[in-house]
């Protein structure tokens, strides 16, 4: 069964301290959910059209994982802390293997 994994890439932050907050909720209940950070933070460069903006990548066991996650009361809540205090392109993909 494929991996999943969510991409996040902020486009403005007008928040920070909102951000940590989301953050300090988010991490656990991603980790309990069997989600693994494997990328976070700033680009070292980019090329081609790349914008320089905060990535982040975590990777699930399945797309049922990576949904039921987000879906969750714990992730949810941790959305809601987070509100409009960042612009950020969030996505579900399914690995190639």
């Amino acid at each position: 069964m494929p991996k999943a994994y969510w991409v996040s890439c902020y486009r403005s932050i007008k928040d920070p301290e909102r951000l940590a907050e989301y953050a300090k909720l988010a991490g656990p209940a991603i980790q309990a959910g069997g989600g693994r950070f494997l990328a976070r933070g700033m680009p070292d460069k980019v090329y081609e059209q790349g914008l320089m903006q905060r990535t982040v990548i975590v990777e699930f066991d399945s797309l049922a994982t990576a949904h039921k996650v987000h879906d969750g009361p714990g992730y949810q809540q941790a959305l809601a802390v987070l509100g409009d205090a960042v612009e950020r392109d969030f996505r579900i993909i399914e690995g190639v293997a």
